[in-house]
């Protein structure tokens, strides 16, 4: 197994606030990972120092790779083929509005690259079939519910073939069952070699679909998959729904 993400005490800051404190983070091949933490815990930020949305300091963290970058030494030039590797899925789908589904998928391939039409649609029509979306094509975004929004959400993060996917809340705005068909999405694809790193606040959902599971509590991430299933989830759980 080749490993995708290694982090080894990182300081996240947001500004000159420290969120962070000494991240140790792996994550390998296929490994499906939740990282879970009350609001403002530096879920999401831990996420956007991963596609260098937020940078990390060299002088205060001793290694950060992904995709086997060093993101200590990678130039502003080398962040967009850093991207194209991953894919990138928001709470808030951040689909463009004022085109078709067809159109937004094309929009991301023209803008990585992809020349001929015939490959684009080809391509569209693959990645519409892997969330059951095909029927949608045409649709603009307002035609479609939020669970449809977030599935094609997921098809313009698989468009380029990543390597691992990071989504930040992806199902925080979807009734329990979209929610969970979601999730069923992500794990399937994880299940094919895809690395799936989410936060959420969704307790229930780990149960549901196991994975490795890390925390952010009082500045610190620290990996309790092992003490997980001995955790009073009903605690947690009502931990979490404060913070929505």
């Amino acid at each position: 197994m080749s490993l995708l993400i290694d982090y080894k005490k990182a300081n996240v800051y947001q500004g000159d606030a420290l969120i962070l404190k000494d991240v140790d983070f792996k994550a390998e091949e296929g490994e499906f990972i939740y990282i879970i933490g009350k609001v403002g815990s530096g879920k999401s930020s831990l996420l956007k120092t991963m596609y260098c949305e937020l940078d990390l300091d060299e002088d205060d963290t001793e290694k950060a790779e992904v995709l086997g970058r060093n993101l200590l030494t990678l130039r502003r030039k080398e962040i967009p083929a850093l991207r194209r590797e991953m894919g990138i899925i928001f709470q808030d789908f951040q689909l463009l509005h004022d085109r078709s589904v067809y159109r937004n998928l094309k929009f991301v391939l023209r803008a990585t690259g992809w020349k001929k039409k015939a490959d684009i649609n080809t391509r569209i029509d693959e990645v519409l079939t892997a969330v059951g979306m095909q029927d949608k094509k045409d649709k603009m975004p307002n035609e479609l519910s939020g669970g449809e929004q977030q599935r094609i959400a997921i098809a313009r993060a698989l468009l380029n073939d990543p390597k691992m996917i990071v989504a930040d809340e992806p199902t925080g705005n979807l009734d329990p069952e979209t929610a969970s068909n979601i999730v069923k999405l992500l794990k399937d694809i994880s299940q094919k070699g895809t690395t799936v790193v989410m936060s959420t606040h969704n307790i229930p959902i780990i149960d549901q679909y196991p994975g490795t599971v890390y925390r952010c509590k009082e500045n610190v991430i620290a990996d309790i998959t092992k003490e997980y299933n001995k955790m009073d989830k009903k605690e947690l759980e009502e931990e979490e729904e404060q913070q929505k």
